[in-house]
């Protein structure tokens, strides 16, 4: 299948993590929790960054948002609902769904769905759980998140990883419960020597040259003939981000690692496939 055919017949789902560098869960040890309020961000000239560039490529998207994020920058929210983008939840204040007992993910659920909504003025319809911290251990918050009004989880990440994963999970698009649940959709992955290759963005998008990312796209596409999903986050556009010192050798190398080819390379992606939100690919005629 070449390039043309290729992206008039696929659909993929572009998506981004709405958080700033400071929120990752990896620097959790590092920055308190108690530190955020003071810390400038750098989220806006981010989003408007990615703005810019699904603008130019004619592209919508789905904006996986913290609650936190979103009242402090309300404005900003409105400009993605009003570009045409999909609003969707990231949870409140980025905690890994896996630290949490069912009272607290409930509770963190539906305030980050009613701050998104009060804002967004659009119902939330899909929710990403920080880290992608949803696997055998806590599959309990998918039924929490039907409960809550959410029609659709992309919250699980079929692959094998020191800090999250579930690599015996389905590689696309299923429904845990049942047809009258929750949906559940993976980032994707290319499977081949009998485990899973991540292929939906992410460290794994920084690190690798473009070419094996693109590569991997198109078997999604092509041998799978399946949408893919791609995520990124605003700060993986952001070189100049604050530095910070007090942090392992791996933590290191997988948070900066190429972030000055992030930019270049999403550019690239719009140009090689086709994107659209999440909830039109994947709810539409459901």
């Amino acid at each position: 299948m070449n390039q043309a055919s290729n992206k008039a017949l696929i659909r993929n789902a572009m998506t981004i993590d709405v958080e700033d560098y400071f929120q990752v869960s990896a620097f959790a040890s590092t920055i308190p929790r108690d530190s955020w309020p003071s810390i400038s961000c750098r989220v806006e000239r981010n989003i408007d960054l990615i703005l810019t560039i699904l603008n130019d490529h004619n592209i919508k998207a789905t904006f996986f948002t913290l609650g936190w994020i979103a009242e402090r920058y309300p404005a900003m929210v409105k400009r993605l609902v009003d570009s045409g983008h999909e609003l969707a939840s990231h949870g409140y204040g980025h905690r890994r769904a896996s630290d949490q007992d069912a009272g607290a993910f409930l509770s963190d659920i539906t305030r980050s769905k009613k701050v998104l909504e009060d804002i967004g003025g659009q119902p939330v319809l899909g929710y990403r759980a920080p880290s992608f911290s949803i696997a055998n251990g806590n599959l309990w918050a998918l039924d929490l998140l039907h409960d809550a009004g959410y029609r659709y989880s992309s919250s699980i990440y079929p692959v094998k990883h020191d800090h999250y994963g579930m690599p015996d999970a389905p590689r696309f698009a299923f429904y845990p419960n049942g047809k009258d649940g929750l949906l559940e959709l993976p980032i994707s992955t290319v499977r081949a020597f009998n485990r899973n290759f991540p292929a939906g963005g992410g460290g794994f998008f920084r690190f690798f040259p473009y070419a094996m990312s693109r590569w991997l796209l198109r078997q999604v596409n092509s041998q799978d003939q399946q949408s893919a999903i791609f995520y990124f986050h605003p700060w993986e556009l952001d070189p100049a981000q604050p530095r910070q010192r007090d942090i392992g050798l791996k933590t290191h190398f997988r948070h900066y690692v190429n972030l000055h080819r992030t930019e270049a390379r999403i550019n690239a992606l719009a140009r090689d496939f086709q994107w659209d939100r999440m909830d039109r690919i994947f709810l539409d005629n459901k």
